[in-house]
């Protein structure tokens, strides 16, 4: 077992508060882990200046921290030269950002911030390929053993250049063409900028962070194993073990006459994604040995680019069998979510979080970030 730095986010306090951190065990019951009285007027609070050497950029300004969501996007494996791309790089994010329900239609309640601090050097670590980069964040791939996902354990760091600009959640946005990402609720999340599903890193990634949204995909290796337990019901809002069926969690956004649990093509699905998936492997596990061997740089390339065509035409091909089903569009709990390929159903047959693409949100994922966004700004 491991144990990690993290930061909780507080208003500041006029007064002595008691502040406590409970977590959920395995059956989703709150247990008090740590407890303390916080004295504002105490010597023990850290008053240090703010780190210097960081820059703010104003993406999108729309009114006072207090009555808005402030997101700040903290720049990694950016050098001093590359600060235009960084500019340019924030302008499309929002474009994107913006483009997709609910946060086309709120835009009015939000603040962006773009925070800079240069990295000695472009890029970030990549352990599996032998790369390893001197970055303002230390950010990783490979992070828990999982050759996509992207973290930091700097939360330090990460804390000290945010701490610039007031902030709600936090986007960790890494100068980096290959794909990778993640996201932790309430925590951050990590995207990378240049490879051909930007938006859809940028957009899902900020699901789990932001609105505690889960994976709702099952086919593909994740550094998590049972991490649902059998027979409990699970607290993100977009999956559900349907212990109780005439109960839906989604019940009020439920298509009237489809039956529960939704029959639909899953069989065939499965054959079609798990055989791309052990491609994908063997390709990525190909990569990664040419890289720490020291392969040509032209050969490296020509593996990566079909990479990217497969999974390109995978995409196309999951769109194409899911959107020819007879319940597409509707709402019901079909099986298959949450890294489990039996026992946990998701609401819709697509979703931001459930297959790659630019597409929207299903109906009960879009209700789960416009709760999340109404919380912050009501």
């Amino acid at each position: 077992r491991r144990t990690y730095h993290e930061s909780a986010l507080i208003p500041y306090p006029r007064k002595p508060v008691r502040f406590t951190v409970e977590a959920k065990d395995r059956q989703n019951v709150y247990k008090a882990l740590f407890s303390q009285v916080i004295d504002p007027a105490a010597t023990t609070v850290v008053r240090e200046r703010l780190v210097p050497g960081v820059k703010v950029f104003e993406v999108v300004k729309s009114g006072e921290p207090r009555r808005k969501v402030d997101i700040a996007i903290v720049a990694e494996g950016y050098t001093a030269e590359e600060e235009g791309k960084l500019k340019a790089d924030l302008d499309r994010f929002a474009d994107v950002f913006f483009k997709l329900e609910p946060y086309k239609s709120h835009r009015d309640k939000f603040n962006l911030y773009g925070v800079f601090k240069p990295s000695p050097e472009s890029g970030c670590d990549e352990p599996s390929h032998g790369s390893f980069k001197a970055t303002a964040l230390g950010a990783t791939f490979d992070s828990l053993g999982s050759e996509r996902y992207l973290l930091t354990e700097d939360n330090k760091s990460l804390r000290d250049i945010a701490a610039h600009v007031p902030y709600d959640a936090l986007y960790i946005m890494v100068n980096h063409e290959r794909y990778g990402g993640g996201g932790i609720y309430n925590l951050y999340c990590t995207f990378t900028t240049d490879n051909q599903w930007y938006e859809y890193l940028f957009l899902h990634e900020f699901g789990h962070s932001f609105a505690g949204l889960a994976d709702e995909y099952y086919t593909s290796e994740v550094a998590y194993n049972e991490f649902y337990p059998r027979g409990v019901e699970p607290a993100e809002p977009n999956i559900t073990a349907l212990l109780e069926p005439g109960q839906l969690k989604w019940k009020n956004l439920a298509s009237p006459g489809v039956e529960i649990p939704t029959r639909w093509e899953k069989a065939d699905f499965d054959a079609m994604d798990n055989a791309y998936q052990k491609i994908r492997g063997e390709i990525n596990a190909k990569i990664a040995k040419m890289k720490r061997g020291g392969a040509a740089a032209a050969e490296v390339a020509r593996v990566e680019e079909e990479s990217e065509r497969l999974s390109r035409e995978h995409a196309d091909k999951v769109d194409v069998f899911l959107r020819a089903s007879k319940y597409w569009g509707k709402v019901g709990a079909f099986e298959g979510a949450g890294y489990a390929a039996q026992g946990l159903y998701r609401s819709q047959l697509d979703c931001l979080m459930f297959t790659k693409g630019t597409k929207p949100f299903c109906k009960v994922c879009e209700a789960a970030v416009v709760r999340t966004i109404l919380y912050y700004t009501d």
